[in-house]
C-alpha cells in the first residue's frame, strides 16, 4: 500500500466479481461469481507478480527452490489455482478494439487497432501494454444484469475511449439508477447501441484464460466496428482516459509492424493474450481489411 501511495496510484475499494465456478464447454462457457472488495485482492493475489519479478531479479538460477512465500501460500500448485470456490479469483474482461476505415492515406480501407499504454497512477499492469478497453469485472448499480462480461466491456469503452468520467468508479460513486440508459450516452456509444441488434459492429469471446502469473481468470474479447460511417462520424472522439499515458494505433493491414507489436517486451501478460487471440480472430473475419501476422497456439 505504502508503495502504490509513493507512486501515486490511485486505489479504490470498489466491489468486483471473484470466479467460484467456471465450466467451458464448445460453443458455451458458464459459471459462478460472487462480489467482493477490491482491497480483498489487492493485498493479496495483485502481490504474486511483483514478488515473481522481485525473485528473477535477485539472481534465481532455476534450479533451487525460488523464495516466494506469498505465492506458497496463496497459489503453491495448479489444484490451488482450479479450485475457484476456496480462493480468491478476481478477473479481467478486455478486448482489442478494431475499427473499420475507409480508403484514406492508405491504398486500401483497413481495420484501425487500438493499444494503450497503461499510465504509472494504475496499479495493474503499470506502465505496461494492453488493449483498450481493459477492467476488472465488476458490477455498477445491478448485481446480476453487470456480471455479463459485455457489461463490463461496454461500460470501459464508455470510459476510456469516450471519455465519460460518471462511470468510473474511481472518479466518483455511481448515482444514476442505470448509468448505460440510452439517455445518458456518449454519441458514439449510442450509435453503436441502437445498432445491437444489426451487423454494424460486433463484440466477441475470443478465449478465457487463467493467468499463472496473478491467478486472475481473464476473458479476452475482440470489438470489431465494421461499418466505416462510425469512424468517419466519431474517430475525432476517441480519446484514452487517465488510465494511460499514450493511445497507440495499428493498421491491420501493417502486419510487419503488428508482428513487431507481439514480440514487444513491455506487454502485459493478460494484453498479449487478448492482442493476440484477437488478432487470430480478426484474420479469419476481417476479409481484405486484415493481413494479420500468422500466430499458432503450441501445446
Amino acid at each position: 500500500m505504502a508503495e502504490a501511495i509513493q507512486r501515486g496510484s490511485k486505489i479504490v475499494n470498489a466491489e468486483i466479481y471473484s470466479l467460484t465456478s467456471l465450466d467451458v464447454q464448445p460453443g458455451s462457457m458458464a459459471g459462478k461469481l460472487e462480489v467482493i472488495d477490491f482491497v480483498e485482492y489487492a493485498l493479496t493475489l495483485n502481490l504474486l507478480e511483483g514478488e515473481l519479478t522481485r525473485e528473477l531479479a535477485s539472481g534465481y538460477d532455476g534450479e533451487s527452490l525460488p523464495h516466494m512465500p506469498i505465492r506458497d501460500e496463496l497459489l503453491p500448485d495448479v489444484a490451488t489455482v482450479l479450485d475457484f470456490g476456496q480462493r480468491t479469483c478476481a478477473g479481467g474482461a478486455l478486448a482489442l478494439t478494431a475499427i473499420a476505415r475507409p480508403r484514406g492515406r492508405r491504398d486500401d480501407p483497413d481495420y484501425l487497432l487500438l493499444v494503450q499504454e497503461r499510465s504509472g497512477n494504475v496499479l495493474n499492469a503499470n506502465r505496461r501494454l494492453a488493449v483498450i478497453p481493459k477492467a476488472f469485472h465488476g458490477p455498477m448499480t445491478d448485481y446480476g444484469e453487470d456480471a455479463r462480461l459485455s457489461a463490463t466491456l461496454e461500460r470501459e469503452m464508455e470510459e476510456e475511449l469516450f471519455g465519460r468520467s460518471d462511470v468510473d468508479s474511481t472518479v466518483r460513486d455511481h448515482l444514476h439508477a442505470d448509468p448505460m440508459h440510452p439517455s445518458l450516452l456518449s454519441a458514439p456509444m449510442r450509435w453503436l447501441m441502437e445498432r445491437q441488434q444489426g451487423d454494424e459492429w460486433r463484440m466477441e469471446s475470443t478465449a478465457v484464460g487463467i493467468n499463472l502469473v496473478s491467478g486472475n481468470y481473464e476473458f479476452a474479447s475482440l470489438i470489431v466496428i465494421d461499418d466505416e460511417e462510425w469512424w468517419v462520424k466519431y474517430g475525432g472522439q476517441v480519446k484514452a482516459n487517465w488510465e494511460s499515458s499514450g493511445l497507440h494505433r495499428y493498421s491491420s493491414l501493417d502486419s510487419e509492424r503488428l508482428e513487431s507489436l507481439a514480440l514487444d517486451p513491455r506487454w502485459s501478460n493478460e494484453g498479449l493474450f487478448a492482442f493476440t487471440q484477437g488478432c487470430r480472430r480478426l484474420a479469419t473475419i476481417g476479409g481484405r481489411r486484415a493481413r494479420m501476422p500468422s500466430i499458432e497456439l503450441e501445446s
